[in-house]
């Protein structure tokens, strides 16, 4: 690699300190300089090289720092990225983007005035399970598809502290925005933009002002069905992933060991990471010649959010496409604001 690209990040709370932080200080694309953590100075008890600064506005003006990580809340994500740009940085912005497609396309138009690149930051594409099941559709063993199924559900009744985050009517919030766009963005990443949809809200729990259950039903070309789905009062455990096709199926629980393994401190370059415990494996199911039923296990993928750095680099070094394109972003804001 050339010279790697010296970051800073906006916040040091869960997101900073689980999905960013331990790649930007591993990966050898960059070098993690900076943190703005406005209260407790956590950081640096892991990272005891960084500048942990007071605002947003000395991280700006950190002349030597070229790529900001905007993992602020939802609703700060277009005023923060347009400050970064303006300052001469790059932006990784933590989904989702925005809260409207039109604001999507300002900062897209803006990174484009001013040379600088607009990245929305996606790891669930590199969550093993995805990675597993996208595998098995793409092998063609279950013929033309019928139905596929995303889900991600949590059970949760209390409101949390962060009710910026999860129940006050603000942009971009509740969990359509937070859970949704992983789910959209997994559909879209597989099957492109979908001939039409549906979607159905609800709100069930007491003194939330915005849904905390969704489903979506994606109509795609040759009757394929593709159905999102996620609650946060689903107490049983429900498949993450499964997949009907015409010559087979495939079922697969979320079993994704990175959140847990970088939330207990271990980093990205540990033996182990990323790789699920025996006995996680999904379960394909085909019908052969003999029209009988053949079912196997299928070993999981490595999961590995380190891909969305190293993409983020090679855009920033090479000027090589981005995978989550500005299409994309466009596509599944129309369906989150819908």
């Amino acid at each position: 690699m050339s010279k790697p690209i010296v970051t800073g990040l906006m916040a040091y709370g869960m997101s900073g300190r689980i999905f960013h932080a331990p790649f930007i200080s591993t990966n050898p694309g960059f070098t993690f300089k900076a943190v703005v953590e406005r209260h407790e100075k956590k950081a640096v008890n892991t990272y005891p090289d960084i500048i942990s600064y007071n605002s947003i506005e000395e991280l700006l003006n950190d002349d030597e720092i070229e790529l900001i990580i905007v993992n602020t809340p939802n609703y700060t994500h277009l005023d923060y990225a347009i400050r970064a740009m303006e300052a001469g940085k790059h932006v990784l912005i933590e989904k989702p983007a925005t809260a409207t497609v039109d604001e999507a396309k300002q900062l897209f138009e803006l990174g484009r005035k001013l040379n600088k690149h607009v990245m929305i930051y996606h790891n669930r594409r590199y969550d093993s399970g995805f990675l597993s099941t996208k595998e098995v559709i793409e092998s063609g063993r279950l013929g033309e598809l019928i139905e596929v199924s995303f889900r991600l559900d949590r059970y949760k009744a209390a409101i949390g502290v962060k009710t910026f985050k999860e129940s006050k009517a603000m942009p971009a919030n509740g969990l359509v925005y937070d859970l949704g766009s992983h789910l959209i963005d997994n559909a879209i990443t597989l099957f492109g933009r979908p001939l039409s949809f549906n979607k159905t809200t609800g709100i069930y729990r007491e003194g939330s002002e915005v849904p905390d259950y969704f489903h979506y039903h994606l109509i795609y070309p040759n009757q394929l069905n593709v159905y999102l789905t996620s609650g946060l009062l689903i107490a049983g455990e429900t498949p993450g992933f499964v997949v009907n096709g015409t010559m087979g199926s495939f079922i697969k629980n979320r079993t994704d060991v990175q959140e847990a393994q970088l939330d207990k401190g271990m980093m990205p370059t540990d033996e182990g990471y990323g790789v699920e415990p025996a006995g996680n494996e999904g379960i394909l199911t085909t019908v052969g010649m003999d029209n009988q039923k053949h079912t196997e296990p299928m070993p999981s993928h490595k999961g590995d959010y380190n891909q969305i750095f190293d993409a983020a680099y090679h855009t920033i070094r090479n000027n090589a496409l981005f995978p989550v394109t500005e299409e994309h972003i466009a596509w599944q804001l129309e369906m989150l604001e819908a």
